[in-house]
């Protein structure tokens, strides 16, 4: 299936859930926020958010500055 990554097309598996596709691009989990089709997805869901086709993902990293 066909999923949107940050603007950028990807091809994952059907029922791919949005904690494997975190780890497949090697996020920093504890430094990462992530929405789905314009909505923000907690962490304690990223275990049962299953992504479909044409979903549209952004991914946030949290930056340290002063």
């Amino acid at each position: 299936m066909q999923v949107s990554v940050n603007d950028k097309p990807m091809t994952c598996p059907p029922a791919m859930t949005l904690s494997t596709l975190l780890m497949q691009l090697d996020m920093p989990l504890k430094a990462t926020a992530v929405a789905v089709n314009d909505d923000i997805v907690p962490r304690h869901q990223w275990d049962s958010t299953l992504l479909s086709g044409g979903d549209r993902i952004a991914l946030f990293q949290a930056i340290a500055g002063g």
